[in-house]
């Protein structure tokens, strides 16, 4: 489990990470999105200890990164895949990591061929793609069997099916009753993967919600003859066609009751889904740290 409490990080007059307070809970993907320069890695690098808190606090299990005996062991973390030695092999830099914290190398095989990268792993880190960076990185935050996994950006480089092999494994650690905490900008995988979604904007919370409780905030669709009574007593209500509404801010039943009360005959009334993406862009529209000029 990973907490946090009035979570705040500021670099001189910049506040990069604003009162953040969140639970995050074994057994569920918790996909973490935001505009760039809304806060999430600096969140992540306090959560790990690479950087001190302003103030409030960030703990892994209820305690802080910098006290955990073995960390690798409770946490397993990737925020940069090109973070490994260039000289070094896939292998020896695994190893090292194995070393520092009483890891044996055999697990180091397991977690080389759980990521795919066996046949890579003599092969010095800097000749290696980005796609296979990622994968040595995924394989170092599996090295120790945490319970919590941290990502940042996993997918990035990685080929349609290294991109599902991800969603896989991150589905199968949450089953496991894991905490796994991932970012990304590629919405539509983390409209696949994620059960939960937390979204930043200018170091601040816009929203903590279930894939499904955000994808519904498109409103909902009615249609009917006679609307304009309707839309007179729903001030969320806007039209979107000659004998259609599209209402937010109330549940198909509650516009179905004030509909019966104005006795009103309806021919549609369902709740109108958006993607991932256009609920996104809803909650960001004005929290964009940087933007071209239209």
């Amino acid at each position: 489990m990973i907490t946090l409490d009035g979570l705040t990080k500021r670099y001189g007059g910049k506040t990069a990470v604003d009162d953040l307070t969140l639970e995050l809970t074994p057994g569920t993907v918790t996909g973490f999105l935001g505009p760039n320069g809304a806060g999430k890695s600096t969140a992540m690098r306090v959560i790990l200890g690479l950087d001190a808190p302003t103030c409030g606090t960030a703990l892994i299990g209820g305690r802080r990164y910098a006290d955990l005996d073995r960390p690798l062991r409770t946490v397993g973390a990737l925020l940069d895949a090109r973070a490994v030695h260039p000289a070094r092999s896939g292998r020896d830099h695994l190893r090292a990591m194995a070393l520092s914290q009483d890891i044996s190398f055999s697990r180091v095989e397991e977690v080389l061929a759980l990521t795919g990268m066996t046949d890579a792993a003599r092969r010095r880190a800097g000749t290696y793609s980005l796609g296979m960076s990622q994968r040595l990185g995924i394989a170092g935050a599996l090295l120790g069997d945490p319970q919590v996994l941290m990502l940042d950006e996993p997918v990035n480089g990685l080929d349609p099916d290294g991109v599902r092999w991800i969603r896989t494994l991150l589905r199968s650690l949450a089953a496991e009753g894991r905490t796994v905490f991932v970012s990304s900008h590629l919405m539509s995988e983390m409209e696949r993967t994620a059960d939960r979604l937390i979204v930043l904007g200018r170091g601040r919370l816009l929203a903590d919600e279930s894939m499904e409780r955000l994808a519904a905030g498109a409103g909902v669709r009615v249609r009917g003859p006679r609307l304009l009574p309707l839309a007179g007593v729903l001030p969320a209500a806007r039209w979107t066609g000659p004998e259609e509404l599209t209402v937010t801010g109330h549940t198909s039943e509650q516009i179905g009751r004030r509909a019966h009360e104005l006795g009103l005959v309806l021919y549609e009334l369902r709740p109108v889904e958006s993607s991932l993406e256009e609920s996104y862009m809803r909650l960001t529209a004005n929290s964009a740290e940087y933007g071209a000029q239209r």
